[in-house]
């Protein structure tokens, strides 16, 4: 969860972590600098442990402290440039009284349009507008601007929330949405606007849809990192591979319902959303919010657990969505047999089955080094099996289909 905030004042650690609400405050103006510059210290990046502390900027690890010292003097440098503050929104969730509102703050030259701006098509795929493809390196050349109050207009409720290290905004409001797909607006400061598409689900929804990106949807031959740079910052995004019959797989899960949530779930960074969400757009993967991370360094460290980061928004959903039951997609390159028998080891009612892409004996040896799955990743699937799920395997979108028909797989 990020520290959003409301009005001018900060939420307590104990409203941070229970994912207290944000009431209606009136908006207030961009601090001067030297406020914005004691908040930029004071915020965190999503997903990373607050400090214990009533002054977090002082338990930070110094890798976190010589990040946020740069990022400042870059920033001071652009603004004086005539750099302006910008919004970038990604798709969100939410049920009936709230939602969960995702978005960037960053800074970019005046002469940039809001359709080049590196994070321009994040939420393509949740039916936002879209934007021109770009080299995927260019979605990394940003600079965040921490500390930033935005006004989230939800419904007919108003909310003021802050940014956090990393300019990101993850936080849970206040809502008077009907289920279903709505636009959140966004506005900064400054003038700065832009619109965030949110799903909230019905209570009736009892079925839901949570998908891996990296070789799950998109073959990326992840975690070599030579090949995923080549594919992340190099190549062009509309020469991405897609894993045949995911995007049927999907759509014969949903039924032409609408209703049933689909998110995607990766460790990848945020930067990369704009690449993501205009390709499973193009590909005509369903609607749905991306739930990805932010790298560099953390409160606590140098590098954050992206295994840990799946596992909390994976509790984290089935603590919004108690009445459903997940059918989790992952593939057997990496850690997510182990991270679905985890959660359906803690949480064996929020799993209706486990579908498990193969890998093939190439995409093995770039992913770790050997020619078949893990071990561990053997036994993890012998384990979600062991608590009644059906754990389901194949190569491909079609292999899984009829994997799921044999198995009488269905969402309600």
């Amino acid at each position: 969860m990020s520290t959003g905030t409301t009005g001018g004042g900060r939420r307590s650690e104990a409203e941070h972590e229970s994912g207290a609400m944000a009431p209606d405050r009136p908006f207030v103006p961009d601090p001067t600098p030297d406020a914005r510059e004691q908040d930029d210290l004071r915020a965190v990046r999503p997903g990373a442990q607050r400090p214990g502390s009533t002054n977090p900027a002082s338990r930070l690890h110094p890798a976190a402290r010589l990040e946020d010292a740069f990022d400042r003097r870059v920033a001071a440098v652009l603004r004086r440039r005539g750099w302006t503050l910008r919004l970038e929104p990604y798709a969100g969730y939410g049920a009936p009284g709230w939602v969960r509102v995702f978005a960037r703050t960053l800074l970019a030259a005046p002469v940039v349009q809001e359709r080049d701006l590196p994070g321009a098509g994040a939420a393509a795929q949740a039916g936002a507008s879209t934007a021109p493809a770009v080299r995927g390196w260019r979605s990394f050349a940003t600079a965040q601007v921490a500390g930033a109050h935005v006004e989230v207009r939800v419904g007919d409720r108003t909310h003021v929330v802050t940014t956090d290290r990393g300019g990101y905004l993850d936080v849970r409001l206040e809502s008077d949405l009907a289920p279903g797909w709505h636009d959140v607006e966004l506005r900064a400061a400054d003038g700065a606007f832009a619109v965030a598409p949110v799903h909230v689900v019905g209570p009736e929804v009892r079925s839901g849809i949570v998908s891996d990106i990296d070789d799950t949807v998109v073959v990326t031959r992840l975690p070599r990192i030579f090949v995923a740079a080549w594919n992340t910052l190099v190549r062009h995004e509309n020469a991405r591979e897609p894993v045949p019959g995911m995007a049927g797989l999907y759509a014969r899960l949903i039924a032409g319902r609408p209703e049933i949530p689909v998110v995607y779930l990766s460790t990848g960074a945020w930067n990369a959303a704009p690449a993501v969400g205009r390709f499973l757009r193009r590909f005509g993967y369903p609607r749905g919010p991306m739930l990805l991370t932010d790298w560099g360094p953390t409160n606590t460290g140098w590098f954050r657990s992206g295994r840990a980061h799946k596992l909390g928004q994976l509790r984290r959903l089935t603590e919004d969505f108690p009445q459903i039951a997940w059918v989790l997609v992952g593939d057997d390159g990496q850690h997510d047999p182990q991270i679905f028998a985890a959660a359906a080891a803690n949480s064996p009612q929020h799993v209706r089955a486990v579908l498990i892409r193969q890998l093939t004996f190439t995409e093995h040896v770039l992913a770790h080094g050997l020619p078949a799955p893990a071990q561990e990743s053997v036994r993890a699937e012998q384990r979600a099996a062991h608590e009644g799920i059906p754990v389901l395997q194949g190569a491909d979108g079609y292999a899984l289909l009829r994997a799921v028909q044999a198995a009488g797989v269905t969402l309600d």
